[in-house]
């Protein structure tokens, strides 16, 4: 995956920390592999001094067929891309004797360029392109798996805008993560991963939204504690929204949309 350093680093560091959730989603809506095992390969094939693979594994599907199985996920549109996938196969064809199938999956901005085939004398290559902008984000908020919820943000919104789709997403990771801890950290995974849908959508309300939920001084456990407080406060006590907000020192507009929220669940 290309981009800046930085940007690089955070993304890689958040697929190597969520990928072993996301694979069984990812081989079934995406790659279209309905897999009855899988097992872990080791990933020093690479002789050279170019980046180790970002998935290998070995894979049995529904119809018996066994192969080992190479996914890379990419950001940027990469004219080389061919020639590096050619190298792969051809060490993983060496070293394991078995058939290889080769995935890239494109995260960037707009339709990539990058050539998925190569013909010349004595040899025919291709690999497969899949584009998980292509996949309806629902699929993704199905999971009980937060470390594949927060995924969705790179899909399909379909008819939702971002903001709604950003809110259901956190939603579900309020649902589904563990600890107060675990949630936080995958909020701000959501903020990272937002960052790099941000190249195909206009979402700065959302990238605000994001932050409210890591700002310091707007800290997200202590608004959902004041959340839950006013909650209480609308459902027990015959208050106006003025004593409300006077007595969780919040404001009028916090009550109403809380108030709002309230009768949407209704």
């Amino acid at each position: 995956m290309k981009q800046n350093k930085k940007q690089t680093n955070q993304y890689d560091k958040i697929f190597k920390e969520n990928i072993e959730a996301v694979i069984p989603s990812l081989m079934k809506n995406v790659l279209g592999i309905l897999a009855v095992s899988t097992e872990e390969l080791p990933d020093d094939v690479q002789h050279t001094k170019e980046r180790k693979p970002d998935v290998l594994k070995k894979v049995v599907d529904s119809e018996g067929n066994s192969f080992v199985l190479q996914i890379e996920f990419q950001v940027a549109d990469e004219p080389e891309m061919v020639y590096r996938m050619l190298e792969y196969k051809a060490m993983l064809l060496r070293k394991y004797k078995e058939p290889v199938e080769q995935f890239v999956v494109f995260l960037g901005k707009g339709t990539p360029q990058m050539v998925t085939n190569l013909q010349t004398k004595g040899l025919n290559f291709e690999y497969n392109l899949r584009f998980l902008k292509m996949i309806d984000y629902q699929l993704f908020l199905k999971s009980s798996k937060p470390e594949e919820i927060v995924f969705a943000v790179l899909s399909n919104f379909g008819a939702d805008n971002p903001k709604n789709a950003i809110e259901k997403i956190i939603s579900r990771l309020e649902e589904t993560a563990e600890t107060d801890l675990s949630l936080k950290k995958y909020i701000n995974q959501l903020r990272i991963l937002a960052e790099l849908r941000k190249l195909d959508l206009k979402i700065d309300e959302i990238m605000e939204s994001i932050a409210k939920y890591l700002n310091e001084e707007n800290d997200y456990f202590v608004v959902k504690a004041k959340r839950k407080f006013v909650e209480n406060l609308l459902q027990k006590l015959n208050l106006t929204l003025e004593q409300i907000a006077d007595l969780a020192g919040v404001s009028v507009d916090f009550v109403q949309s809380v108030k709002q929220k309230l009768s949407d669940k209704k």
